[in-house]
């Protein structure tokens, strides 16, 4: 299984995410030919190698008229007063876009309490760079990117959309997305879109998020760190503070994580294939301002994995859609399903429904749980699971053949049961009772093992 692991030490943003997948070997003209499907005028993207703390990492850069965020000074490889059709999205720089490995010098004391992303600070003073949510889907929509990334990249901006409204107790229809309304910050999140598809890892873990601490200037004014709709986004999600007094975590960063990381916690137990590094704009003194992504195989020897447990009790539902909720409940992912008989006030025989599943699956099972049941409550909690290794073998018996599941942990077999099925099936074919189907296959898949 491929596995992607997040490492927040220095938080996150979005450029810092695209520069570590970058760095992990995503291809620049591949990023470049999917985000010039956005067909948005007067930008252009690339990357520099840069030092954070020691540490040598990519930096993406959005390069937008002249002006590339973070910095000030005219963008290399972009002309003074070039049309807009000369710097549209995609069109190559007439310089390499990775420039030459530099150590960039340290942000002055001013800049506490700033984003760890300058660009989020940047764009925040911009109004004229908002747009509404309907403007964000239209953009999408028209794009040249795959159907999946369009749905997934419409889904993370309404998402947003949603906290914002939240926040600022305003319909959803009149939010302007301040925090990542910009031009850099949708290519920041299609681009991530993009670059996870391409790399289609079948698992991602975040370890915990280092949000940073003091306050930041908003268009909002000056707010706590993190900023109200990013702890909106990071609820569920562990989180910390250490530090310098900056933002860590920005919106964008927290939208992208929360949505893609399927767990949160330490680094799995995994063979590491490759590692890469993005990088923040800031380089406080005494940190390395950097993202690191791990890309690797899960370990095959590893057992513990987290699981979703949710659970509710029914004491007035006709129990003939017990049977169907089961079946519908494990078609849409879920790892088990049992029911139990209990007692409930006013001494009402009820049933406890008990949902085991995966932590990205919560949505989808608490749906169905509300849809297809009479409760009105659910009670859900994440926690470790440990399974061991299965495999399926075939004995030969003087019966007929069987199946056996064999159990191992650490590569030793600890279990081995005859398949039910078919001791059921040879004990009706062979008139003889189960338990003798079942003894006579276990004994040899014991004379095999001899």
């Amino acid at each position: 299984m491929k596995l992607l692991y997040f490492d927040c030490f220095s938080g996150v943003s979005g450029d810092m995410i695209l520069g570590a997948l970058l760095d992990l070997g995503l291809p620049l003209e591949d990023l470049r030919r999917a985000l010039g499907g956005l067909a948005i005028e007067g930008c252009e993207i690339g990357v520099d190698r840069v030092t954070r703390g020691s540490i040598a990492a990519a930096k993406f850069r959005v390069v937008q008229h002249g002006h590339r965020r973070g910095h000030k000074q005219q963008a290399s490889g972009v002309r003074s007063g070039a049309p807009d059709a000369a710097a549209a999205l995609g069109t190559p720089s007439p310089k390499s876009e990775v420039a030459r490995p530099r150590t960039e010098g340290r942000c002055p004391k001013s800049d506490v309490g700033r984003p760890n992303s300058r660009a989020e600070a940047d764009r925040r003073a911009h109004d004229h760079d908002h747009r509404t949510l309907a403007e964000m889907v239209d953009l999408i929509e028209r794009s040249g990117l795959s159907q999946g990334a369009r749905a997934r990249a419409v889904a993370l901006f309404r998402r947003l959309a949603e906290v914002e409204a939240s926040v600022h107790e305003v319909p959803v229809e009149q939010v302007h997305l301040h925090e990542v309304g910009a031009l850099d910050s949708i290519v920041d999140i299609v681009g991530t879109v993009f670059a996870l598809e391409w790399l289609a890892p079948e698992r991602i873990v975040a370890s915990a998020l280092n949000v940073g601490c003091g306050s930041v200037r908003t268009a909002h004014g000056m707010l706590p760190v993190p900023a109200p709709a990013t702890a909106k986004l990071l609820e569920g999600v562990p989180i910390y503070s250490s530090g310098p007094e900056m933002e860590m975590v920005t919106p964008t960063g927290a939208l992208l994580v929360t949505a893609y990381a399927q767990e949160f916690g330490p680094l799995p137990a995994m063979r590491l294939a490759r590692i890469g590094y993005g990088a923040g704009d800031r380089d406080p003194a005494g940190r390395a301002n950097v993202l690191r992504a791990m890309l690797g195989d899960a370990d095959a020897q590893t057992t513990v994995e987290r699981v979703l447990v949710a659970e509710c009790e029914i004491d007035d539902m006709n129990p003939q859609i017990f049977g169907a909720l089961m079946e519908q409940l494990l078609a849409a992912g879920a790892l088990d399903v049992y029911y139990a008989p209990i007692q409930m006030k006013k001494n009402r025989p009820a049933t406890l429904v008990t949902v085991i599943g995966r932590p990205a699956d919560h949505e989808a099972l608490a749906g169905i749980l509300f849809r297809e049941t009479t409760t009105i409550g659910l009670r859900y909690q994440e926690m470790n699971r440990e399974r061991l290794d299965r495999e399926s073998i075939v004995v030969e018996t003087p019966l007929g053949p069987v199946r056996l599941k064999l159990a191992r942990r650490q590569g030793r077999v600890v279990n081995a049961v005859p398949e039910f099925d078919d001791c059921a099936r040879l004990a009706r074919e062979r008139q003889v009772s189960i338990k003798d189907v079942q003894a006579i296959a276990m004994k040899a898949y014991l004379d095999r093992k001899c």
